[in-house]
């Protein structure tokens, strides 16, 4: 019911999916760029649409009562932003602890603007050796694209190279420049 309801709110705001989230049991997948708050309303309801159980990551901030309860029930884990503390490493333990675990995420640095990206994602996906997923909502055709799964080669620079050519044809609710790779 919520899955029926939710793919009926995207279409009476005139968002439609295109692509399918791949049938494996675990993934990071990465939602670019992040320009609005309307990004979390839009995924939240694509994630119910293709009915996907999604575990993402979010500011501490945000966790705040009642909302927290709210939060959680949906998937959410609380992060301090401010400091690492091994991140990478106990998120890969997350993926080596469950059969199935999908990890969304909207990189760090695709908010505003930035020189460069941070790349937890990518050293989780290469490190739990699970693929990564790419997720753009692109404002102007109002479609939320979902590319196939690549595999994170080690080559971050290259792999990066590949993620932009497809972000590049994502357009968000506002204007955004994604950068190039640098170290």
């Amino acid at each position: 019911m919520v899955q029926r309801l939710c793919q009926w709110i995207l279409s009476c705001m005139g968002w439609k999916i295109v692509g399918k989230l791949p049938d494996i049991p675990q993934y990071v997948l990465i939602v670019v760029p992040h320009t609005s708050n309307w990004d979390l309303i839009i995924g939240l309801l694509a994630r119910f649409a293709v009915n996907v159980r999604i575990k993402f990551l979010a500011k501490r901030e945000i966790f705040v009562f009642p909302l927290s309860y709210i939060m959680r029930a949906m998937g959410g884990t609380p992060v301090d932003r401010s400091t690492s503390k091994n991140r990478v490493e106990k998120i890969v333990e997350m993926f080596k602890n469950n059969k199935e675990f999908v990890l969304g995420l909207a990189p760090e640095g695709t908010r505003s603007p930035v020189k460069r990206w941070k790349f937890g994602f990518y050293h989780i996906a290469h490190q739990a050796e699970v693929p990564i997923v790419m997720v753009g909502m692109d404002y102007p055709s109002r479609e939320i694209r979902i590319a196939p799964p690549m595999k994170a080669s080690g080559d971050i620079k290259k792999d990066y190279a590949f993620m932009l050519d497809f972000f590049k044809t994502i357009q968000g609710k506002h204007k955004k420049e994604l950068p190039e790779y640098s170290e």
